[in-house]
Order: structure tokens, then sequence, then C-alpha cells
């Protein structure tokens, strides 16, 4: 008899953290942050990808949000924001990972803890002008599952979940989110086993 009860409370809100042993390249070492998640699928952000050869200047001229000639005189926030690989799923559409101070109307998704996501051009304007969140993360794609199958990955021991943690999304640089998802959790990943099933 199968225990379709094990998974009925929601991972929204929650780090999903790519185990050692993860045999999907696109997701080795990852840490993701899951936006949404039901009996219909999953949905999040992968935390720690930078996208390769593009800045956030760049972006905003494709989008046409500054105009191609422009001086740039970006305000702080907007010169320090990357841009973020988030996932395979839909490669060419951008998401916000933000702070609760900023809102757009029946636009911006709050997750949990202060934690909202918004995939409209005018939250990358609002950057862009200094009026956007305190705390943005900007990734182009996600990561999506669907009825069930982020449930059996996770039962394959393919990813661990752990609490979310803002530093971990906004500030920690990229290359110690996994490291550092692991040890919210008091796991170090050193010790775990490269294979399933043995210790």
């Amino acid at each position: 008899m199968q225990d379709d009860d094990a998974f009925d409370v929601s991972l929204a809100g929650q780090l999903l953290i790519a185990m050692p042993q993860m045999a999907d390249e696109r997701f080795a070492h990852s840490v993701i942050y899951l936006c949404a998640h039901s009996a219909e699928g999953a949905m999040g952000i992968v935390l720690n990808q930078r996208a390769p050869s593009l800045t956030f200047p760049d972006l905003l001229r494709q989008l046409d949000i500054i105009a191609e000639e422009s001086d740039i005189r970006l305000p702080d926030p907007a010169n320090r924001m990357q841009v973020h690989r988030g996932g395979p799923v839909e490669t060419g559409r951008g998401f916000v990972l933000h702070s609760g101070d900023f809102v757009i109307a029946n636009s911006t998704m709050p997750i949990q803890d202060g934690i909202c996501l918004t995939a409209t051009l005018d939250i990358l304007r609002a950057i862009a002008e200094g009026r956007g969140p305190n705390q943005a993360m900007l990734a182009l794609g996600y990561a999506g599952w669907g009825a069930g199958q982020l449930e059996t990955e996770i039962q394959e021991n393919g990813w661990i979940t752990g609490p979310a943690d803002a530093a971990i999304i906004f500030d920690a640089p990229l290359d110690s989110r996994w490291d550092r998802a692991f040890a919210k959790i008091g796991i170090n990943p050193g010790m775990l086993s490269s294979e399933a099933g043995h210790a």
C-alpha cells in the first residue's frame, strides 16, 4: 500500500538541496527555492547558478527598459544585481525573488517569511530606477516538476529539503550556497554517502 499522505504538506518556501550523488548535471550541487508545491506539481528557482555572459544592464537593454545608447547610471542595488540561471523551463522569461517591501498588485506572489516572486517587466524597471525591493535576485527560467515527480525524486534520495534563509537567497556568494544550505540543517555534505542506500 502506498503512503499517499507522505507529502501532504506543501514544501513552498523551503530550500531543495541537491544530494551529492545528483545524477542530473543541470542540478548538480544546486540549491532551489521552492515557490510553489501542490498535488499538481512544483516550481522553484535555482539560487546558485549564474547566467553566462549576461549582465543586468545587458538584459535591461535587450528588454528596452533602458536605451541602447544611454550612459547607464544605475542605482547601487541595480549595479549589484546579477543574472542567474533559474532552471531549464522557460529560460527566456525572468523571475525575481525579492523581499516583501515591494509589491505589484496582481503580479507579486507572496511565498513565505517575507519572500515574494514577481515575473513582470515592471519590477525590473523599478529596480533600474532605484525604487525596487531592498533585496532581489533575478533568474531566467525556473525548475518545474509534474504531479508526484518531486516527491519521487526526494524519496529516491536526489534531494533533501531544509528551511529557507533570506541570507542564503540574497546575500551569500553563489559558490557557498550549497554548503550553507546543508550547514543550516546541520549536515556536512562531505559525510554523505555518494551512493544511495550505502552508509
